[in-house]
């Protein structure tokens, strides 16, 4: 994902809500690097700084992610579906019903599995 805009004249909200998913995309990428590098480092030191570092940009991906929530109501929805939940994602999906910009397909497999 880039930082520009793929349509143009886009009004505030859309362009706030893009700004929003380039930054948690960001951030998910530094969460994915900090990982792997605390993972590898043999050194204590090194290695506690960057998963400090992880956990400070987890922190911030999960502000976006509450941003998104409030601003689109497609993510309050799934959000609340979907997390902080026991049962296992794919029992939720299987055992729902149709939400608004969902046709209803969730459960249905193609015929050669």
């Amino acid at each position: 994902m880039s930082s520009e805009y793929i349509e143009q004249e886009l009004s505030v909200g859309v362009r706030h809500v893009h700004r929003a998913l380039a930054s948690l995309q960001e951030e998910l990428e530094a969460i994915d690097y900090y990982n792997q590098r605390a993972d590898r480092s043999e050194d204590g030191e090194l290695k506690a700084i960057l998963i400090h570092n992880r956990d400070d940009e987890i922190e911030h991906a999960s502000m976006l992610l509450e941003y998104l929530r409030r601003s689109m109501p497609e993510f309050d929805s799934n959000m609340k579906r979907y997390l902080f939940t026991a049962k296992p994602v794919t029992e939720i999906e299987a055992g729902g019903t149709a939400t608004a910009g969902d046709l209803g397909l969730a459960g249905l497999k193609p015929n050669n599995l």
